[in-house]
């Protein structure tokens, strides 16, 4: 049992980044605005697709296609928003 040593060991080194670019940064609030508006904009398409479908325009596959992929983006939106809220509360409730 005394045979088995590991021998060799260094500490792992650590790179510092000091040349950050933080022009290209997004502030969360730019993230969020544009989420909203991407969500906003597929249930305008969807909107627009029902309105197509009542005129013959449009089929009902193009239609239900449309109502999906904007009930699915809120559905994202508000999962993450619920996230975020809780873990604000979590943090208001921390102890410093």
């Amino acid at each position: 049992m005394d045979d088995l040593k590991i021998g060799g060991l260094q500490q792992a080194t650590l790179k510092k980044f000091t040349n950050v670019d933080k022009k290209n940064t997004e502030g969360f609030g730019k993230v969020i605005k544009d989420a909203i508006n991407n969500v906003n904009k597929l249930d305008e398409d969807s909107d627009k697709s029902v309105m197509d479908l009542l005129n013959n325009k449009a089929d009902i596959q193009e239609t239900m296609i449309s109502l999906q992929k904007a009930d699915i983006s809120m559905r994202l939106f508000l999962a993450i928003r619920n996230k975020a809220m809780d873990a604000y509360r979590e943090i208001m409730h921390m102890n410093f």
